[in-house]
């Protein structure tokens, strides 16, 4: 075996059939000779009981001494134990981030997750996502590209984050499904954005208001009595919009609505007398099991976005939204002294990080309560403060 150079790869003639011929001085390069005459330099090795080989450039495009650095290159990579062949025929074969969305979607997200995630996992698929790298290669896309794309959202962090987030998840299983090598997530370590919460609570005034237009526009008949329930439901009792729409007689107890499932699992939520009551005034439709029924024959309300609209701008709460009447539950139950504890299982929180959010409006009562109590002991230790003498300073001249 020659020293493959110029002039020796040069002067080999094509034969009938393909036929190779290796270096004498590194193992496994070598240069392949087909009948049409081209040649083309290869780096082979075995890995795994099987041998592997690479292409590395024709001869006439690249050097006999390029193609001599690549093959050293590619021993370096075997001897650390990579197998870079299969790398590239993994990335030949790697399909496109648009793929992968479609493969997250219907094994992972369609299974695993809830309707309400998965609507907004095909949000940030279709409105954010695919536009962006849907034609990129699994394998080719960055981290400098996921960051790139977080920033173009940088005018809306929430909807950034989340984006960031569904991106993070797809990639890991990319890893997974092998598509990707293992670690090689380019979303980590991309920062996300700080959300300014929304943290909207009504008022005593406030909530007195929205009880009165409760109540003309089921009286006038403007909106649907079950519409009017919902609403009710969801200030009395504290529960998700989707807990209470899609609420079945046959979860309430007499003491409980039992959920069997919900955004957290299985709920078994608190059934006051006030909440009993508005399912008392509430007629049941034959044929329908759903407590807030709907137009639909048989189904529950679909749409409270456009009735909420229309009350709360006759009650004039033009900037609250309906998920606002679960924290204003939240609040006022913090606010009156329950445990923090408490409030999160009332509101079925898995963290109780998610309930600290509420915990600044505990302040209220412990400041009214240790006003009350340095009342009392001051009334014990002197007389007020009109009726006792400043001391006098004498100066020292």
């Amino acid at each position: 075996m020659p020293k493959l150079t110029k002039r020796s790869v040069e002067a080999l003639q094509p034969q009938a059939e393909n036929y190779f011929v290796w270096d004498s001085e590194i193992i496994g390069f070598g240069v392949r000779v087909m009948p049409s005459g081209t040649k083309t330099y290869q780096a082979q090795y075995r890995k795994g009981g099987r041998t592997r080989r690479i292409s590395l450039g024709r001869h006439g495009n690249i050097t006999a001494e390029q193609a001599r650095l690549k093959a050293r290159e590619v021993m370096g990579l075997v001897a650390k134990g990579e197998n870079p062949a299969e790398e590239i025929a993994q990335e030949r074969r790697a399909p496109t981030v648009a793929a992968l969305c479609e493969r997250f979607f219907e094994t992972h997200v369609q299974e695993r997750c809830k309707p309400s995630t998965a609507a907004e996992y095909r949000r940030a698929i279709d409105k954010f996502i695919k536009p962006a790298i849907g034609a990129f290669k699994v394998v080719d896309v960055e981290r400098k590209d996921i960051a790139e794309l977080h920033h173009k959202h940088r005018a809306i962090p929430y909807q950034a984050n989340r984006t960031l987030g569904v991106l993070s998840k797809m990639f890991n299983l990319a890893e997974v499904w092998g598509l990707r090598r293992d670690g090689s997530n380019p979303c980590r370590h991309v920062p996300k954005y700080r959300e300014r919460k929304h943290e909207r609570f009504l008022s005593q005034s406030e909530l007195q208001r929205l009880g009165q237009v409760l109540t003309e526009v089921e009286h006038e008949g403007s909106e649907s009595p079950f519409i009017v329930a919902a609403f009710r439901l969801l200030i009395l009792t504290g529960c998700r919009l989707g807990e209470i729409q899609t609420l079945k007689w046959d979860y309430i107890t007499p003491r409980h609505m039992e959920l069997p499932d919900s955004k957290t699992g299985a709920r078994r939520i608190p059934l006051p007398q006030a909440a009993r009551e508005v399912l008392d005034a509430l007629p049941r439709m034959d044929g329908n099991p759903y407590v807030i029924a709907g137009i639909v024959e048989g189904q529950h309300a679909t749409d409270l976005q456009r009735p909420w609209r229309r009350i709360r701008e006759r009650a004039g709460l033009d900037d609250v939204r309906i998920h606002d009447l679960r924290h204003t539950y939240a609040s006022m139950a913090v606010s009156s002294g329950m445990p923090i504890q408490m409030v999160g299982r009332l509101l079925g929180h898995s963290q109780l990080q998610t309930t600290m959010r509420y915990a600044h409006l505990a302040d209220d009562p412990v400041l009214e309560a240790a006003a009350r109590n340095s009342a009392q002991l001051n009334s014990l230790i002197g007389a007020s403060a009109p009726e006792r003498q400043r001391p006098r300073l004498r100066v020292v001249q």
